[in-house]
C-alpha cells in the first residue's frame, strides 16, 4: 500500500514537472493548470461584490424608493474611506507571517465574511424613513467594500507576485483571473434583472439571487485558498519588506514611475467598468424602450469576450502586455466615437458596443500583470520589494474611480431630473443617460491609452530581472 503510494506520488512528481520549465525571460515556471483555475476562482466574489454594488444604484432607486443623488454621495464618500483602508491593508499584508504565508490567509479568513457581507446590502428596511436607509446603506455598503473586499483583493493581488516572477505564468494567472472574473460580471449585469424579475421584482427577489451568489462566492474563495502558494517568499525578501517602514514605502510607491501610470489607467477603468456594468439598465429602459434587452445585449456581449480571452494570450506572446492593450484600446475608442454619432441605434449599441468591450478585455486580462511587473521595477530601482503597499496602493486609485464612477451615476441622473417612479423621462434625463452610456465612455477610453502610451516596462522587464537574480547570487 505505501509502495504504491509512493510510486503515484512519483509519477505525479513527473507530471508535474514536465509541465513546468523556463519561460521566454529565463525564469523558472512554477505552476500547472489546477493552481490558474484555483487562482481564478479567487476572482468570483470579487466580481460577484463589485457588480452587485454596480446594481445597487438601480436597486436603492427604484426598488427601495432612494434619491439618486443622496444614493451617489453614499457611494462615493464611503468608497474614500474604501480606499484608505487599502493602504492599511497593503501594509498588513507586508506584516503578515503564518504557517500559509503572507496573503494566502486571508482567503481564507475571509470566507465567511463574504458571505454576510453580500447579503447585508440588499436587506434594507423598506418601510423605514430615508435617513434610516440611507445610515444602514452606508454602514453595509462600507462593511462589504471597506472591509470585506479590501481583505480579499489586496492579498489576492499580492499572490501574483507572491507565486511567481515569470512574465508567462503572470499573463496566465491574469487572463485566467480575467475569464473567471468576467462570467461573474456577466451573470451579474445580464441574468440580474431578468431573474429578479422573474421572482417577482421585488426586494425579496434581489435577497435571494444575492443569498445564491454569496455562497457561491464563499465557496470558490475557499478553493482559491486551498490552490494557492507562495512560492516566491525567503527570508530575504521577508527581510526586504520588514526593513521599509510605512512611510518609507508610501514615498517608494510614488518614486515608481511604472506604479504611477498603472494606479491611474486602474482609476480610469475602474470608472469605464462600473460606467458599462451599471447605466445599461438605464439604457435599454429609457432609451430602448425595454429594460428586458440588456439580456440580448448582453448576450451579443459575450462573443467579443470570448474573442478577446482566446486572442488575448497569443497578442501577449508576440506583442507583450502593454502593446497588446495599447492595440486593442485603439479598435475600443474608433468604435465608441462611431456610436457618439448614433446614439439611438440598437445595432449600433450591439454590434458597436462589442467592439469596445473586445477592447477591454487584453486590459482587464493583463492589467494586473502590468501592475505586478512593477513590483520588479522598484525593487530593481530603490533596492526595496513592498508588495502588499503595491497592489494596496492600485487597489486604491481603483477604488477612488469605481466610487466616483458610482457616485457620477447618482449625480449626473440627479442634474438630468431623473425620477425612477417616472414611466416616461425628460428630455434632460434622457440627455444624461446617453452621457453615461455613450459620451463619457469614450472620453476616458482616450485617455487611458494616452496613459498606456507611456507604459513602456515591457521593453526593460528581461533586463531587471537578470540584475535582480545577479544581485541576489552575490548577496546569499
Amino acid at each position: 500500500m505505501k509502495v504504491n503510494l509512493l510510486e503515484e506520488k512519483s509519477q505525479q512528481a513527473i507530471q508535474d514537472s514536465n509541465e513546468l520549465g523556463i519561460d521566454a525571460n529565463g525564469v523558472q515556471k512554477t505552476m500547472m493548470k489546477r493552481h490558474y483555475l484555483g487562482d481564478g476562482a479567487g476572482q468570483v466574489p470579487l466580481n460577484a461584490m463589485t457588480g452587485l454594488v454596480g446594481m445597487l444604484t438601480y436597486f436603492y432607486t427604484d426598488k427601495v424608493g432612494m434619491a439618486a443623488g443622496a444614493v451617489g454621495t453614499i457611494l462615493l464618500l464611503v468608497r474614500i474611506f474604501d480606499a484608505f483602508t487599502d493602504i492599511a491593508m497593503g501594509r498588513i499584508v507586508d506584516k503578515t507571517k503564518s504557517k500559509y504565508g503572507k496573503a494566502r490567509p486571508w482567503l481564507l479568513w475571509m470566507a465567511v465574511p463574504t458571505l454576510l457581507s453580500i447579503i447585508l446590502l440588499f436587506t434594507v428596511p423598506v418601510n423605514a424613513s430615508l435617513s434610516v436607509k440611507n445610515l444602514y446603506a452606508a454602514l453595509t455598503v462600507f462593511f462589504a467594500t471597506a472591509i470585506v473586499y479590501t481583505a480579499i483583493v489586496i492579498p489576492y493581488g499580492s499572490l501574483m507576485a507572491l507565486r511567481t516572477r515569470s512574465v508567462e505564468e503572470r499573463g496566465k494567472m491574469g487572463i485566467t483571473r480575467a475569464i473567471f472574473g468576467y462570467l461573474m460580471g456577466f451573470i451579474v449585469s445580464v441574468a440580474l434583472i431578468p431573474v429578479t424579475n422573474l421572482l417577482g421584482g421585488d426586494q425579496r427577489a434581489w435577497i435571494i439571487v444575492a443569498t445564491a451568489l454569496a455562497i457561491l462566492s464563499s465557496v470558490c474563495l475557499y478553493l482559491a485558498f486551498l490552490t494557492s502558494k507562495e512560492e516566491t517568499i525567503t527570508d530575504q525578501k521577508e527581510k526586504l519588506d520588514e526593513q521599509v517602514t510605512f512611510k518609507e514605502s508610501f514615498k517608494l510607491l510614488f518614486k515608481n514611475k511604472y506604479w504611477c501610470l498603472m494606479i491611474t489607467v486602474l482609476f480610469l477603468m475602474n470608472m469605464v467598468s462600473v460606467l458599462n456594468a451599471s447605466t445599461g439598465i438605464y439604457y435599454t429602459k429609457y432609451i430602448l424602450g425595454n429594460e428586458n434587452l440588456i439580456g440580448i445585449m448582453g448576450a451579443v456581449g459575450l462573443i467579443p469576450v470570448v474573442v478577446g480571452f482566446v486572442a488575448v494570450g497569443p497578442m501577449t506572446k508576440k506583442y507583450g502586455p502593454a502593446k497588446t492593450v495599447r492595440m486593442a484600446l485603439i479598435l475600443g475608442i474608433v468604435a465608441s466615437l462611431i456610436r457618439c454619432f448614433i446614439p439611438y441605434s440598437f445595432i449600433g449599441a450591439l454590434v458597436l458596443g462589442a467592439v469596445t468591450t473586445f477592447s477591454m478585455i487584453p486590459l482587464m486580462a493583463l492589467s494586473g500583470v502590468l501592475t505586478t511587473n512593477t513590483v520588479e521595477y522598484g525593487e530593481w530601482k530603490n533596492g526595496k520589494r513592498i508588495v502588499g503597499m503595491i497592489n494596496s496602493g492600485t487597489s486604491f486609485g481603483g477604488k477612488i474611480g469605481s466610487g466616483l464612477g458610482a457616485a457620477m451615476i447618482g449625480w449626473i441622473l440627479a442634474f438630468g431630473q431623473y425620477d425612477g417612479t417616472l414611466a416616461l423621462q425628460p428630455d434632460s434625463s434622457i440627455l444624461s443617460i446617453l452621457i453615461l452610456t455613450v459620451y463619457l465612455p469614450f472620453v476616458l477610453l482616450l485617455v487611458i491609452y494616452v496613459i498606456m502610451y507611456k507604459y513602456d516596462l515591457d521593453l526593460h522587464y528581461p533586463q531587471i530581472v537578470k540584475e535582480l537574480e545577479i544581485r541576489k547570487s552575490v548577496n546569499s
